[in-house]
C-alpha cells in the first residue's frame, strides 16, 4: 500500500537471481513511470554512489575480490547499502520521488544468509543497521528456474568477469528458494512475478501490480 505520508515517495525493489532479467523490468517499469509524469531515482545495488560503485568494482570484478570471504563480502555489501541510503534514496524519498532499485536488502539475505550460509541473526542485524528504517514498499522478485538462469549467464557477452555469475548451479537453487520463501513470508510488500514469460508479458504483469498499488 501507499505510504501514510503523502508527501513521501514510494520505494521499489527489483530482485531475482542471475539472469533473471529484472536489470531490463527496471529500466521498462522506469519508464511508465515518467510517461506516467513521476518524477524518478533509479538507482542499484551495490553502487550507486561513488563510493558503491567502488564498492561494487571489487566485489564483482576485481581480483582483489576473488577470495574473499562470505563475512567481508556482507560487510562489504553493508557499506555500499549504507551510503545508497543516506546519500541517495532517503532525499529523493523525502521529495516524494518514486525510487527503483535493482537489488537492496533482500539480496544479501538470500545470497549471503542463504547461499553464503552466513548465520540468520548477523545477517538480519547487519541489514537492519545499514538501512535504518528504510525499507522498500514493495519488492518485485522476478522468478526463474535455476536452469534457466544458469543457461542466460553462459550467453552474456562482456568485457569484466561477474564473480557471481560464476557460481554453480545449486548456488543459483538456493537463491531462487530464498526469494520464494521470503516473498511467501511477507506477501504485503512482495510480489513474484513468472520471469519465463516473454518480455513485455512480465512488464504488463509488473505494471499491473503496482499499479494496484501505487497510481
Amino acid at each position: 500500500m501507499k505510504p501514510d505520508d503523502d508527501t513521501r515517495g514510494y520505494f521499489i525493489t527489483f530482485e531475482g537471481s542471475e539472469g533473471s532479467g529484472k536489470t531490463t523490468q527496471m529500466g521498462a517499469i522506469s519508464d511508465k513511470f515518467t510517461d506516467a509524469g513521476y518524477e524518478i531515482l533509479l538507482t542499484r545495488e551495490p553502487g550507486g554512489t561513488r563510493l558503491g560503485e567502488e564498492i561494487r568494482h571489487i566485489l564483482k570484478h576485481a581480483a582483489s575480490g576473488v577470495n574473499i570471504s562470505p563475512e567481508a563480502e556482507l560487510l562489504l555489501f553493508a557499506a555500499s547499502r549504507a551510503q545508497l541510503v543516506r546519500e541517495s534514496i532517503q532525499p529523493a524519498l523525502a521529495k516524494g520521488k518514486m525510487v527503483l532499485c535493482d537489488r537492496f536488502m533482500d539480496s544479501t539475505t538470500v545470497y549471503q544468509g542463504l547461499g553464503r550460509q552466513i548465520q540468520e541473526g548477523p545477517v538480519q542485524m547487519i541489514n537492519t543497521f545499514a538501512v535504518g528504517d528504510v525499507i522498500p514498499d514493495l519488492t518485485i522478485v522476478i522468478d526463474i528456474p535455476a536452469e534457466l538462469g544458469f543457461e542466460r549467464i553462459q550467453h552474456r557477452v562482456t568485457d569484466l568477469p561477474d564473480r557471481m555469475e560464476e557460481e554453480n548451479i545449486d548456488f543459483y537453487e538456493k537463491v531462487r528458494q530464498g526469494y520464494l520463501v521470503l516473498a511467501k513470508a511477507l506477501p504485503e510488500r512482495f510480489v513474484v512475478v513468472d520471469g519465463t514469460q516473454s518480455q513485455d508479458e512480465v512488464t504488463t504483469e509488473i505494471w499491473k501490480q503496482i499499479r494496484k498499488r501505487v497510481i
